[in-house]
């Protein structure tokens, strides 16, 4: 993480990306696992624990100074992704197992979509950081 006010949004957007890589490992094991008797599909939350940061800090507003301001003060430290057991005492088949391969696929899809948009993000500020300095 870089420590500067000038960062902060790549700050912001390298966690959402490790919480979106983190959920990528989090899909593929749950596919792999979908023969597995009595494995239960496990799901990776950070939006909303990153969404109540936000509105923690008064940011719904479209005002961009607030914004920056409310982007600057959140505690980065604080804002991680939790792996858990979707429906754990929910089974599909009757080997106990319920991981349904095609909601796998189109979740890490899905999943990669968001990962490749936070990263463009990223190249962006990155970008518009190197056009101020230029």
């Amino acid at each position: 993480m870089i420590d500067s006010g000038v960062f902060s949004y790549i700050n912001v957007l390298n966690k959402a990306a490790d919480a979106s890589w983190t959920r990528n490992e989090v899909l593929a094991n749950n596919m792999a696992n979908s023969s597995t008797p009595n494995y239960k599909r496990q799901d990776v939350t950070f939006e909303t624990y990153l969404q109540s940061a936000l509105l923690g800090s008064k940011a719904g507003t479209t005002d961009y100074n607030s914004l920056d301001k409310t982007v600057k003060n959140l505690n980065l430290n604080t804002l991680n992704s939790t792996t858990y057991t979707d429906m754990a005492t929910l089974s599909y088949r009757q080997d106990g197992n319920n991981v349904s391969m095609e909601t796998e696929q189109a979740e890490l899809a899905s999943n990669q979509i968001r990962y490749q948009a936070l990263t463009d993000s990223m190249t962006a500020e990155f970008d518009r950081i190197k056009s101020v300095l230029s």
